[in-house]
């Protein structure tokens, strides 16, 4: 099926539209069913909720289930309070357990305990398994829907066995492989098995270097697992390698977006990404606690400055150069960080070794800092005619260029160690502290200039 532009899906909800409003239910099923579930979802969301009411009475639950799973699963709480309990649980039946469980984990607890009373018993126990893990684990994203062989059948009687649970299955491109205790022993991919002489065990045909997580691996990691080997689905097993599941690619795909946002937002000194619909109140009350910290600290920064009134009394000019250290500094600072924590989400760090790293930080600092202190010497000779000014500034860059390109580099190691999340070391944070560090490298050695008189 073709993608849609946005001018597209829209003339086609126009003529969709005209079936609705006329009350053509066969012309309506026939054109929006045509539609990819992605497009009935992007179209579904935008619909006011009259319309939406009059949807539900035309669609299945099966119908319904297949578009809701590419809905923004924390607004599907919104369409379900508006149905039938009884259809909401029909609908959350037909939905891959594992989505299934995401969704009902934006709900209200009283309204996931009604609909799991009153929904199809095998899904509702399937769902319940999900939602005993903990949020960002391997366990919270993997699904239960998955096909399995015994290690003891012949690859026909495997045939057999996936022609009759694949259709319920995530994904049947690799079979995993169990013995008698559940144990994950082996994999095999659907092509390998095809080709398979009948007869054959499958003992014999797998492969039984099968490459795992544990349910409770963070998330992040499946990703980078995922990434590295390039797989469609990785199983889930527990402390004792049971089998207890698998992640499939367009889960570690959600993943994969969700952590970039999460660390996108911190980076900002934002506790989560704003929603579209939320509020200013509650807008302020995720962005208050950083910038709170973060007044804190520039507090310390004017106290710091305090410190040094009588040099900057003597030597007026000193003050004009002032922004222009912290700025470098919080720049450097922040391309450090960034780059420290890319390296920490996609494991370079472990393959390469976080001192060799940090190491490269500093060769880097001490380049760009050199470059820039020879450079801000001369431009400021020339400005003010005053050699030694020249000099202090251009010292003052190259030291804090090389401090704060580490201490962007080495403070998310440090919460990295202490098992924080890294990218918590935000950009505000990280250029407050380096304003703080290359004003007293500047104030510092601004003082001692002139109790060596070498400034007027």
């Amino acid at each position: 099926m073709e993608h849609l532009e946005e001018y597209e899906r829209r003339e086609l909800w126009s003529k969709i539209q005209n079936a609705l409003f006329e009350d053509k239910i066969d012309q309506f099923r026939a054109e929006f069913l045509e539609m990819h579930p992605y497009d009935q979802a992007k179209i579904f969301e935008e619909l006011d909720t009259d319309v939406r009411m009059q949807i539900y009475t035309y669609l299945s639950p099966e119908e319904m289930a297949e578009m809701m799973e590419h809905l923004d699963f924390e607004m599907v709480g919104d369409y379900f309070t508006e149905m039938e309990p009884k259809f909401a649980a029909d609908i959350l039946s037909h939905i891959s357990a594992d989505d299934a469980a995401d969704m009902l984990k934006e709900l209200d607890r009283n309204m996931v305990a009604s609909y799991l009373t009153i929904m199809d018993h095998e899904a509702a126990s399937d769902i319940k398994e999900l939602l005993y893990y903990e949020e960002k684990t391997a366990g919270s994203i993997m699904t239960t829907e998955f096909v399995v062989i015994h290690a003891k059948h012949t690859v026909k009687e495997a045939m057999l066995h996936l022609k009759k649970e694949a259709p319920g299955a995530e994904t049947i491109y690799y079979i995993f492989v169990i013995d008698e205790a559940k144990h994950l022993v082996g994999v095999i991919s659907l092509r390998d098995l095809i080709i398979a002489e009948e007869d054959w065990f499958i003992s014999e045909v797998m492969s039984d270097r099968v490459v795992y997580v544990k349910v409770g691996e963070d998330q992040e990691e499946v990703a980078r697992i995922m990434r590295d080997y390039d797989f469609l689905a990785i199983p889930v097993v527990d402390f004792q390698n049971h089998l207890l599941g698998i992640i499939t690619v367009d889960d570690i795909m959600d993943v994969m977006e969700e952590e970039a946002s999460d660390d996108y937002s911190k980076l900002a000194g934002v506790s989560d990404m704003d929603r579209p619909d939320e509020n200013a109140f509650e807008a302020a009350r995720k962005r208050l606690p950083w910038l709170v910290i973060l007044l804190f600290l520039g507090m310390m920064t004017a106290t710091l400055m305090g410190k040094f009134e009588a040099t900057l009394n003597q030597v007026a000019i000193l003050a004009v150069f002032i922004p222009l250290i912290a700025g470098m500094a919080g720049n450097t600072g922040t391309q450090a960080l960034a780059v420290a924590v890319r390296g920490l989400a996609t494991g370079e760090y472990e393959k390469d070794g976080m001192a060799k790293l940090v190491m490269r930080e500093a060769g880097t600092g001490l380049i760009t800092g050199t470059t820039c202190g020879f450079l801000i010497t001369g431009i400021v000779y020339l400005w003010q005619g005053d050699v030694f000014l020249g000099i202090l500034v251009g010292i003052s860059i190259m030291a804090t260029l090389i401090v704060a390109t580490l201490a962007g580099a080495i403070v998310p190691l440090i919460m990295h160690k202490l098992k924080v999340d890294p990218a918590v070391a935000s950009g505000p944070f990280i250029t407050t502290i380096n304003d703080l560090i290359s004003i007293l490298i500047y104030l510092g050695m601004a003082t001692t200039f002139l109790s060596l008189q070498l400034l007027k």
